[in-house]
């Protein structure tokens, strides 16, 4: 299962409801009074052998994992529905992540997901839905006999019109008085269906959409995250130059101005000695602005402004010392933070993949979708174990690409592979 991922607030649902629309609440509410009754049956039914069964070896515990699974199935099922039905601008359901690899990250990601309540609150819409269409199947089939009724006489046996009668649930109408009851049984039941219609979206409203205070809790909680993210980058950042600073490129140039002071004491007494030197200087000046280029290039490549997203992974997979697969298909530009943080997602994650993982090959997968965010999965094929820990080059993604609005998965198991994939808004 994979990590619930930022997503922007939901909209409102409209404040009226057009007859298209009418039209597909009650189909959706009919088939949910048709369906829904069997999936309750499955739901229980995985729950009472998955608690009857619990002591027998604990086989009990794959029927509830099971349940875990259709429960989820269904809250996804129904966010799509209501989503579609409405437009109601709802983020797709995602499943939760195992904080840590084991069979106890397994289970503590499952009572994560049993526990999640956007996942319960869809469940409870399909539950109240699936009422609602069970109320809505005997409205129908009243109006289609309202309507039978109506027109009674015209099919009625010759020379027994008058004394006809028809049967309307167990109630029996004379021919005479026919199309007045079926008309009145016709308006009540539509009354009866378009009520039911229009209470579904009321309802889903309530329920499943977020209200206007979540919405802007939700929007003050990702502004929050994105300016926590950013800061931690800047700050996980300045420690690397710092550290990349104080480890090779100082130390060189003050062996460099060591050995220049040398050559110009001996370029008197011995030449040729002062001549070495200054060559042996000429040599760790050329190494300095090498790893100077290296550390600007990691801040930010000066290709990937000129040419795109495209090109700057180009060279950055010619420059890696294990082979890449590089597959990018975009269309367009996108934002510089946004190309900048995928980019540096992507050159952490292969220099992560060259010191540590073992690799012989990576992969590079790069895509615009449709939703107008950039996604991009960096996989080797490793030894795996890879995790985030603070101040390392995990962490310092997770933080980019969060502070530039996106969001990272992780999925590295003892013994490989790894696969990170960030997705990041092309906007941000």
């Amino acid at each position: 299962m994979t990590s619930q991922p930022t997503s922007a607030p939901a909209r409102r649902l409209p404040a009226h409801s057009s007859p298209a629309r009418l039209a597909g609440a009650t189909a959706h509410l009919a088939a949910l009074g048709v369906v829904g009754p069997g999936v309750v049956a499955a739901v229980a039914t995985l729950i009472g052998l998955g608690i009857g069964l619990l002591p027998v070896l604990g086989l009990g515990l794959l029927f509830l994992v099971a349940l875990v699974y259709v429960l989820f199935a269904v809250a996804w099922l129904e966010t799509a529905r209501i989503d579609g039905l409405y437009d109601a601008g709802l983020p797709a359901l995602r499943a939760r992540r195992a904080p840590r690899s084991g069979f106890g990250g397994f289970l503590r990601m499952l009572w994560s997901q049993f526990t999640d309540p956007i996942m319960w609150r869809a469940l409870a819409n399909a539950a109240v839905s699936t009422m609602l269409g069970l109320l809505l199947i005997p409205s129908a089939a009243a109006l289609a006999s309202g309507v039978a009724l109506a027109f009674a006489p015209l099919y009625a046996a010759e020379g027994v019109a008058r004394l006809a009668v028809f049967d309307l649930v167990d109630l029996q109408v004379p021919a005479a008085w026919a199309p007045l009851a079926g008309i009145l049984i016709a308006v009540a039941a539509a009354a009866a269906v378009l009520g039911l219609a229009l209470l579904h979206g009321v309802l889903a409203r309530a329920i499943i959409v977020p209200t206007r205070e979540a919405q802007l809790a939700e929007q003050a909680r990702v502004s929050d995250a994105q300016r926590a993210g950013a800061m931690r980058a800047s700050e996980v950042e300045r420690t690397r130059i710092e550290r990349d600073l104080h480890d090779g490129v100082q130390p060189r140039l003050v062996s460099v101005g060591m050995t220049l002071g040398l050559a110009q004491q001996k370029i008197d007494s011995d030449p040729s000695a002062a001549r070495a030197l200054i060559e042996e200087a000429h040599t760790s000046t050329k190494a300095a602005i090498t790893e100077l280029r290296q550390l600007a290039r990691g801040i930010h490549a000066s290709v990937l402004d000129d040419r795109g997203l495209d090109a700057a992974l180009s060279a950055l997979a010619g420059r890696s010392h294990i082979p890449v697969r590089l597959d990018v298909r975009l269309d367009g530009r996108c934002s510089r933070d946004a190309e900048a943080a995928v980019y540096f997602a992507i050159a952490e994650s292969l220099t992560n993949a060259a010191k540590h993982s073992r690799a012989s090959e990576t992969r590079v997968t790069v895509r615009r979708r449709d939703d107008g965010t950039v996604w991009a999965r960096v996989e080797d094929d490793g030894i795996g174990g890879a995790r985030v820990l603070p101040g390392g080059g995990l962490d310092g993604i997770s933080n980019r690409v969060l502070g530039a609005g996106g969001t990272v998965r992780l999925d590295s198991p003892q013994g490989g592979p790894t696969a990170l994939e960030v997705s990041v808004p092309c906007a941000s």
